[in-house]
């Protein structure tokens, strides 16, 4: 990418803005993904909501959603740090709310439609159904849930997945869809920086109620 970057930008005034742009976000995208990795020799207590914050924000957020569109506005000019801090704070909002679907789809999605088998219960990730099932569940259940989480016999992912229907954690995720959309399309309405707003529109409504 930096050779192509040279390659067609490379006598542009706004190479050196796209340039130190793709060394940002690689940096942070590799954060992500060293955080992620760090969780496979984490205790399950130590999982937590801000851990999962910072992997979804470093590793998915900022590459998927803020990358592309910061690299057209300092194509087109419309970058001042305004413009940049605008975007920015809806994007990353937009990227997480795309991770907690892919978390949610992992467990419930059709592997037909998704193209997969879901596989972050054998894989123990540090996701947002296993946090939120943590967070809810009596001292009996956490211990249960710890005790399968991470293996891969079909048991051990059924007694996982029967506690997250106790728990009613389908319905706390249409729940917090519901609340996150309109939390976003609320800033996008809200936004200061004067960029059309169909921009983050779009990739709102792109993401919303899908099913792969």
């Amino acid at each position: 990418v930096f050779e192509l970057l040279k390659t067609h930008l490379g006598s542009e005034k706004c190479y050196v803005k796209c340039l130190e742009l793709f060394l940002d976000v690689t940096r942070k995208t590799e954060f992500g993904q060293a955080l992620d990795l760090e969780v496979e020799s984490l205790d399950y207590s130590e999982y937590s909501m801000e851990r999962y914050d910072s992997i979804v924000i470093y590793k998915t957020a900022y590459y998927s959603f803020y990358l592309p569109v910061a690299l057209a506005m300092h194509l087109t000019g419309r970058d001042s740090d305004l413009e940049l801090e605008s975007a920015r704070k809806i994007l990353i909002k937009i990227g997480h709310y795309f991770q907690v679907q892919d978390d949610y789809l992992d467990c419930y999605g059709d592997p037909s439609v998704i193209g997969k088998v879901g596989t972050d219960i054998q894989e123990r990730k540090c996701s947002w159904l296993f946090l939120n099932a943590v967070e809810l569940a009596t001292e009996e259940d956490k211990e249960e849930l710890f005790r399968s989480y991470g293996k891969e016999d079909e048991e051990s992912v059924s007694i996982v997945k029967l506690l997250y229907l106790k728990y009613g954690l389908r319905r706390k995720y249409l729940e917090y869809s519901a609340t996150t959309y309109a939390s976003i399309c609320s800033d996008i309405d809200n936004n200061k920086s004067g960029l059309p707003v169909q921009i983050f529109q779009d990739f709102l409504d792109k993401i919303h109620k899908r099913s792969k």
